[in-house]
């Protein structure tokens, strides 16, 4: 009699075992692209030499600040340029009624006088100590509401110690300087005042001039 092969049936895998193996598969494949999405892109280096430069920040850097108006560029420049007596003449022709007419007349002034200190037939130990009372006098010559009158005088004083080192001719003029400076109020608020400042600003501008051409 025949012998009967049977075969025993194969058991199908689980659906369940298959549902997992796909839910890891996206779970994977989700968490590389997640991943590629939020990393930085890598900046890429220009090329040595290529003469490429990177645009200038929009919120730092001097190329982009504002640039600065015509008139502050004049007032710049006249910080830097040497403050001559013709300078000095010409501005106290100007309008003495301005607001700040005094103050920068001073300023003006002092920036003419101070050199004077470094020539070589000045340099005495009664300049250099009016030298340090002149600055002094206008280290606040910006502050508003100072009184104008020291740093006059001390001009004065200074000019004063120049003419009795070196320009006795000038003894005169210096003298009369002397006066005016110790006649003002120190304010610019009147007439009586601007004239007082428009006056000594010219007398004090021609004993310059005439200090420099002797001089030359």
């Amino acid at each position: 009699m025949a012998d009967i092969n049977i075969q025993r049936k194969k058991s199908s895998p689980s659906p369940w075992l298959l549902i997992l193996l796909v839910v890891a598969g996206l779970g994977i494949a989700a968490y590389f692209l997640f991943r590629a999405e939020s990393e930085p892109p890598q900046d890429v280096p220009s090329p040595v030499g290529s003469g490429i430069q990177p645009p200038p920040d929009s919120t730092t850097g001097a190329e982009t600040g504002p640039r600065p108006t015509a008139d502050a560029v004049g007032d710049m420049a006249a910080e830097t340029a040497p403050v001559t007596p013709d300078v000095l003449a010409g501005f106290a022709q100007g309008d003495a009624s301005q607001p700040q007419y005094g103050r920068e007349g001073l300023r003006l002034l002092t920036s003419a006088l101070l050199p004077l200190a470094d020539r070589d037939n000045l340099r005495d130990a009664t300049i250099a100590e009016k030298r340090n009372d002149l600055t002094s006098a206008t280290s606040r010559l910006q502050e508003d509401g100072s009184s104008l009158r020291p740093g006059y005088v001390a001009a004065a004083a200074f000019l004063q110690a120049v003419q009795q080192k070196a320009y006795p001719n000038l003894e005169a003029e210096v003298g009369e300087l002397m006066t005016q400076a110790g006649a003002l109020s120190g304010r610019v608020a009147t007439p009586q005042d601007q004239t007082q400042v428009q006056q000594f600003l010219t007398r004090a501008a021609a004993v310059l001039r005439t200090i420099n051409e002797t001089a030359r």
